[in-house]
């Protein structure tokens, strides 16, 4: 794999979406995503965090005003607090295993627009644009709520590649009970996020951009 000093300067990397990438909370000094990565790409590229714990997709907008002006290349990692704020629908009581479907297709169709009208506007700030899943492994999830998330990342992978962008799967990436935050188990810790900084230095390093095709990373 090539190395940071190796691509094309100048470099800028923009991390936008939630606290997969906002996570100096949740872990001690140094071992934040952000600091991480930086420290995996070299004093040569620079990498700016405008992600903020929480958001939803509808959040990334007032991210977006913070924007860099010479950003090379977006990472957005967001999706998760929209599944997870309608997951409530799983304990609704409804007659029928092809209700309960209905209902969350229509909460599905809400994140679909929001998340294709998210991938436009991060478009419209750099073509270099890098798609993450929502990751499924976190421990003390429930089973019905991993197969719900698997509803929303049907979305994300499809929106992705329509526009055939590239695809960081932290699904497959973030698969050791180690990879979560001891403080707030949905968030990566210090082995999740040195994961997902050296996934997104691969993509950096290796993807062709602008060719039109979607790969998936991991």
């Amino acid at each position: 794999m090539a190395k940071a000093s190796a691509i094309n300067t100048p470099v800028h990397i923009v991390l936008v979406g939630d606290s997969i990438f906002d996570n100096a909370s949740y872990v001690d000094e140094g071992d934040s995503v952000v600091e991480q990565l930086q420290a995996v790409m070299g004093n040569d590229v620079t990498v700016t965090l405008i992600a903020v714990d929480g958001s939803v997709t509808t959040d990334v907008s007032e991210q977006l005003v913070d924007f860099p002006d010479d950003a090379s290349h977006v990472i957005v990692s967001c999706g998760g607090n929209d599944a997870l704020s309608v997951i409530n629908i799983l304990d609704a009581r409804v007659n029928t295993v092809g209700a309960a479907m209905r209902a969350m297709d229509r909460e599905r169709d809400a994140f679909r627009s929001n998340y294709s009208n998210m991938l436009e506007a991060l478009l419209e700030r750099s073509p270099n644009l890098v798609v993450c899943t929502v990751y499924n492994n976190i421990p003390g999830l429930g089973t019905e709520t991993v197969a719900g998330l698997a509803l929303f990342n049907e979305i994300i992978l499809e929106e992705a590649i329509a526009r055939r962008l590239p695809i960081i799967d932290l699904r497959n990436l973030c698969q050791d009970v180690g990879d979560y935050s001891a403080r707030s188990p949905i968030e990566p810790s210090a082995q999740g996020g040195r994961k997902i900084a050296k996934a997104i230095q691969r993509v950096v390093a290796l993807h062709a951009f602008g060719t039109g095709e979607s790969r998936v990373y991991v």
